[in-house]
């Protein structure tokens, strides 16, 4: 390892650097390691974009120019050491929900409008950069992330099994797609299914002896030489044929107004998808090795100069994978060498060996498809949240549920709406309380009810959020609750440790309030009040209201002027 005063050495040049942030410093040590972790991105990463691209719709070797200028150029203008930047299943099933009806899959007319898809969601990214709105993020929850990836998940392994049988299954939706794949098994073809159960088989065993087996490239490689040897195209298996040699050319994508009207609300969507994973994924490996660090601002612009090279070399959008970053992880990589090394060997693929390709069985094709969403089903997280917080879990499945049953580009929509209001729903009914000191002279919390009392003729009572619109009617339920019923009640303290904002809205109900506990002699005064709320009463006018020494440092501060104003009355 380097010694950390070098490290803080190289870290205080390259924070002037504009690139190179996620790869520098290269300890030559360390070199054969984050070769070797590239090699293993690009082993496992390899038939796993073929799968994406066939996802998307698109062309399967456009799966592996994701792979190509797209990572390197994140991996030369992010900041993250680990984030690999590359296809995804989930903006996949996006992008193909969004370009149905629009063109035929895989045509050149779908590349371009995939492209033009691609340079959209880059124009979001460099946007939310520059008016520094990376904390959108946050509010694509992760149990609603959840949700959505196991709906993309079953949506995705549904829409793979008529190819694995060698049937056909008409609908566009999953729910009537399985139901015709149902009416068809009479007519599957024996070959394919026989294909499908191999890989399947392979990536399995592989699987229970180590992850670091790339299963998938062994799977795919074997249904490739079998295919070749049998000739199984002439016995009725479909292969994927000719696949182009070469380097991706650059073009222009899309540009008519109505295609990004078309397209900018999936665009949106990606943006959000993107935004929420790939930044999930930074702050983990972040945390993991804390003495590293990383910017989400520099990370968007890497994001969207990656979507951008993908547009313009008739590829799709790339997110960040937290799947591949794991990969490279387990592999021992800690930088973006590996990352650029996993695009070298993408680069040989493409130039010396995608003659092979073209006798990859469809069905092949399929099972590793349906290997990779079987993985996007989060059963045991959807547990966890059940087993934690049954209204979250509800959260989750309602989500999940409307992916498969409406479509991607609704139940993206719906999650981002679930997250919204699984917020709002905390802050709308939050967690307000009566503070009463215990025998040992703390604090204690107890719930909000009639009567309660911190002591004879004082209420100490603490709001859990701050306060607006939404919520102010529970806090005056709340004062009514206990100032009109129970014993006499002298003075009211406010402990407004938890409120970082008072909105027009809820400054008129706080003015009624006190109004209203000033008429039946109720003295209110507040504590633990920050300066910029502090600054919001007094320019609402009610501090005025409240009259002079009503503001207290602490509860307890509060809790000995009620006592000095007892014994002098």
């Amino acid at each position: 390892m380097m010694p950390n005063t070098e490290r803080d050495r190289w870290r205080g040049s390259l924070q002037a650097l504009p690139v190179l942030r996620g790869v520098l410093p290269v300890e030559r040590a360390r070199v054969p390691a984050e070769a070797l972790a590239g090699l293993t991105l690009a082993a496992v990463g390899i038939p796993e974009v073929l799968g994406y691209a066939k996802i998307a719709g698109m062309p399967v070797v456009t799966g592996l120019y994701t792979m190509l200028l797209p990572m390197a150029v994140f991996a030369v203008l992010g900041s993250s050491r680990h984030l690999i930047v590359a296809a995804d299943s989930a903006t996949a099933a996006i992008l193909a929900a969004a370009l149905t009806g629009l063109a035929a899959a895989g045509s050149e007319r779908y590349v371009k409008l995939a492209g033009l898809a691609a340079l959209l969601t880059a124009g979001l990214l460099l946007i939310a950069r520059l008016a520094r709105l990376s904390f959108l993020a946050n509010f694509l929850s992760r149990t609603v992330l959840v949700g959505f990836l196991t709906g993309v998940g079953i949506q995705v392994a549904a829409g793979q099994l008529p190819d694995m049988l060698g049937v056909t299954a008409p609908g566009r939706a999953t729910v009537p797609k399985l139901v015709n794949t149902v009416r068809a098994l009479p007519h599957v073809h024996l070959a394919d299914v026989v294909i499908s159960i191999g890989v399947i088989v392979i990536v399995v065993v592989a699987r229970r002896i180590t992850r670091r087996i790339p299963g998938l490239l062994i799977a795919v490689i074997i249904a490739i030489v079998v295919s070749w040897a049998a000739d199984l195209a002439s016995h009725g298996a479909a292969v994927l044929g000719p696949v182009p040699r070469g380097l991706p050319s650059l073009g222009l994508p899309a540009l008519g107004r109505h295609d990004v009207a078309a397209l900018l609300g999936a665009a949106v969507s990606m943006f959000v998808v993107i935004l929420a994973q790939s930044a999930a994924t930074s702050r983990a490996y972040a945390a993991k090795y804390d003495e590293e660090e990383f910017s989400e601002a520099t990370d968007l612009v890497g994001l969207g100069a990656a979507n951008a090279a993908a547009a313009f070399t008739g590829t799709f959008v790339v997110n960040g994978s937290p799947t591949k970053a794991q990969i490279v992880d387990t592999a021992g990589g800690r930088s973006q060498l590996s990352s650029l090394a996993a695009s070298a060997v993408v680069l040989l693929v493409l130039v010396l060996l995608t003659g092979p390709l073209a006798y990859l069985p469809d069905a092949a094709l399929a099972a590793v498809v349906f290997m990779i969403a079987v993985e996007l089903v989060d059963l045991a997280g959807m547990r966890r949240i059940l087993a934690c917080r049954k209204h979250e879990f509800a959260v989750a499945l309602v989500t999940a549920v409307a992916v498969v049953v409406l479509g991607v580009e609704y139940g993206i929509a719906l999650a981002i709406i679930a997250s919204i209001v699984d917020h709002l729903r905390h802050s709308y009914s939050p967690l307000n309380s009566v503070l009463v000191k215990s025998p040992e002279g703390h604090w204690r919390t107890t719930p909000v009810a009639p009567g309660a009392r911190s002591e004879e003729g004082l209420v100490v009572y603490r709001f859990g959020t701050s306060l607006y619109y939404a919520n102010a009617a529970k806090f005056a339920e709340d004062v009514v609750t206990l100032a009109f019923h129970g014993g006499p009640l002298r003075w009211m303290i406010l402990d407004c440790v938890a409120i970082e904002d008072i909105d027009y809205t809820a400054s008129a109900v706080l003015a009624k309030v006190v109004e209203g506990l000033h008429q039946r002699q109720v003295r209110v005064v507040f504590s633990y009040v920050l300066d910029p709320v502090r600054r919001q009463l007094d320019g609402y006018g009610i501090t005025a209201t409240l009259g002079p020494g009503a503001f207290y440092e602490t509860p307890t501060e509060a809790l000995e002027a009620f006592h000095a104003a007892e014994r002098t009355s």
